[in-house]
């Protein structure tokens, strides 16, 4: 998954390479809570890298949920549309007993 996050960000540098491997790790950390998983499926792995190049594109927006600079607005969602889309049909439902 690395090598595919690397093609994904051609602008990280091979120093980064501890960053990419930890942001694939959040990544997963999110989706397993998302659906309610001990660990990621196997044919949720595209969606781990791609939140992944999502956390690293957002890096230095932390806090923020959108900007205007110049006349160019950028919103950050918390989980983009795409994404979500993928995850889903993968999510468990969680019952809670009183």
């Amino acid at each position: 998954m690395l090598e595919k996050l690397k093609r994904r960000l051609p602008d990280a540098g091979a120093d980064q390479e501890a960053l990419l491997t930890d942001l694939l790790e959040d990544a997963g950390k999110w989706i397993c809570a998302y659906t309610c998983r001990e660990q990621v499926p196997e044919a949720l792995e595209g969606a781990q890298v791609a939140l992944a190049a999502v956390l690293y594109n957002r890096m230095g927006m932390e806090g923020e949920t959108g900007r205007d600079e110049g006349g160019v607005n950028r919103t950050a969602q918390l989980m983009p549309e795409d994404v979500a889309c993928q995850l889903r049909p993968w999510r468990r439902i969680r019952t809670v007993q009183a």
